[in-house]
């Protein structure tokens, strides 16, 4: 089972909230590398769905985002997208496709602010996990 939280930067929040800005508003997407459930690394990856509701890692971009996160000695630790409009939780395609045992963290519009909430899917079932992000 995956630890029940994640610690990033304050940086890595906003290398993801620039990344979801400029997509919208279509689906953003990316992969978190770290050790220990500490974040150290934010890789965007472009969607090739290009769609508002549902993302895809294009293929070769996934590939030079997980060679880089091995090549630096770190981990898999989390999934980013967004969902421009909603919900704040994983959708059922979410839930259907998610294929890592990691940390899928999911960027939603609340206003005109993004928040972002942390969930492990496994098996079909999903829990939250806290996001403990430090202002350093």
């Amino acid at each position: 089972m995956i630890d029940k939280s994640l610690t990033l930067k304050r940086a890595h929040i906003s290398a993801m909230e620039r990344h979801i800005n400029f997509m919208a508003p279509l689906e953003a997407c990316g992969l978190l590398g770290g050790t220990h459930q500490v974040v150290e690394l934010v890789l965007p990856v472009k969607n090739a769905a290009e769609s508002r509701t549902r993302f895809l890692m294009e293929p070769r971009a996934q590939l030079r985002a997980m060679e880089q996160i091995e090549l630096e000695g770190l981990e898999l630790l989390a999934i980013f997208h967004s969902h421009p409009k909603g919900p704040s939780t994983p959708s059922p395609t979410d839930i259907a496709e998610a294929a890592y045992p990691v940390v899928n963290i999911i960027w939603s519009k609340t206003g005109r602010r993004w928040q972002t909430r942390g969930f492990i899917i496994e098996a079909g079932l999903v829990e939250e996990v806290a996001l403990n992000v430090e202002e350093l």
